[in-house]
């Protein structure tokens, strides 16, 4: 690889954020310095997102911007869940791309020689040379990171392709990830996975793992924040060591609460199991904070279960929450099933769900106008309390005086939607 400096444009999920990190460790090892603009780079990855048709989209949109507006000789490599699940469909479709590479696969030869054997995955599947879940990767340049402790899933949801793309989960060894949290050198760390509660399940220690790993990252960092838990992983075990930590937030991956829908997407649980596991968290926590997705106009989905999900919505009175309109996926199960909701429908449903979560969050936003919190300073006049995670949720509007990466206590002033505003 000829080129002297880089640009990576990251889409998606927190968990791609982490793999373009690792990227970032390996192309500057591999002697590249980072470009200020994408523009001006020598190289210019896009690490791409193909959970749902609007990701892709997306990511097709900026690969050919990007490749627009890249500087003469300058090569454009795309890498991520659409490099992989679409890898040779997508290199015909965009002749302006160099290359397009899989998970794992070296953008630059020094980096593929240093790679070495392939490893070995449980069961013996092989994964990939350059194995982007173990890249060491270089401070953080903000007070919070992501840490990627497991890559792949076991499930089989009836509307999710990533199994088949990221393959079953491995879990890292808990040295390794103590060992990245260490060197990241951030005072909050937040630990993703496609399913988090399940690591180390791999590994055979069934559902103790994730418990003690809680525990000791939070000896490492001041916050410890767990994103991504399926609801019948979330032990009474898990929610003390998540209160222990002093972040007790809950992002649990509901998708939907009617009892017949969850079945047909091959999930666990009903809306009224979700409301008791909630109502005991708060009974232990009062200021627990809760966020989660849901899925709207799933195949099947009838107005019973979407009214179901409407009343769940209002009793529940979650901090944060997500509504998507279903996409199908080729080779799940959802794109089999009869049913399909017509998709002016699911856009009427989507909007009526959203308006009613955007009411809740901005009046428990404003509950907490008159309180003394305590923000971490992600940079000047931007903070955050345990109830937001970075990047997703609202923020702390902040003195800009206070100094970035440190904690200050502050009292909230006022509330605009998700946002507060504090003194």
């Amino acid at each position: 690889m000829s080129g002297r400096t880089f640009h990576i444009e990251t889409l998606g999920c927190p968990k791609n954020q982490v793999d373009s990190d690792k990227l970032v460790g390996t192309l500057l090892a591999d002697g590249l310095t980072p470009a200020r603009t994408a523009a001006e780079a020598d190289l210019v990855v896009v690490n791409t997102c193909a959970f749902v048709e609007e990701a892709r989209q997306e990511s097709v949109d900026v690969i050919l911007a990007l490749s627009d507006a890249k500087k003469a000789g300058a090569r454009v490599v795309v890498t991520g869940c659409m490099a992989e699940r679409y890898g040779a469909e997508l290199a015909e479709a965009l002749p302006e791309v160099d290359r397009v590479a899989g998970f794992g696969v070296p953008v630059t030869l020094s980096a593929a020689r240093r790679a070495g054997p392939d490893l070995r995955g449980r069961d013996d599947q092989p994964v990939p040379s350059l194995d982007l879940l173990n890249l060491p990767r270089p401070a953080s340049t903000s007070p919070w990171a992501y840490v990627k402790v497991a890559e792949g899933c076991d499930r089989a949801c009836g509307f999710c392709a990533i199994p088949s793309f990221r393959g079953p989960q491995r879990s890292r060894t808990v040295e390794s990830i103590l060992r990245e949290v260490d060197e990241l050198q951030a005072r909050e760390i937040v630990l993703v996975a496609q399913d988090l509660a399940s690591f180390g399940r791999d590994q055979g220690q069934g559902q103790r793992a994730i418990v003690p790993l809680v525990r000791a990252v939070a000896e490492r960092v001041d916050r410890t924040r767990l994103l991504y838990l399926y609801p019948s992983d979330l032990t009474d075990a898990l929610v003390d060591a998540i209160c222990e930590t002093g972040v007790p937030y809950f992002d649990l991956s509901l998708q939907h609460v009617s009892r017949p829908l969850l079945r047909r997407m091959k999930r666990w649980g009903d809306g009224e199991r979700f409301l008791e596991r909630i109502a005991d968290i708060r009974n232990r926590e009062p200021a627990a904070a809760f966020r989660s997705n849901f899925i709207v106009g799933y195949p099947g989905e009838t107005e019973d279960d979407h009214d179901e999900l409407l009343r769940f919505v209002e009793a529940a009175q979650l901090d944060w929450c997500g509504f998507f309109t279903f996409s199908e996926e080729a080779g799940t199960l959802a794109a089999t099933q009869g049913g399909k909701v017509d998709a002016s429908l699911a856009r009427e449903r989507h909007l009526e769900l959203t308006e009613l979560q955007d009411r809740i969050t901005a009046e428990r936003r404003a509950a907490l106008v008159g309180d003394t919190v305590e923000v971490l300073v992600d940079e000047p006049g931007v903070g955050r309390t345990h109830r937001e995670a970075p990047e997703i949720d609202g923020v702390v509007r902040i003195p800009t005086d206070l100094e970035t990466g440190t904690f200050a206590k502050v009292t909230v002033t006022g509330a605009e939607g998700p946002d507060l505003d504090a003194a």
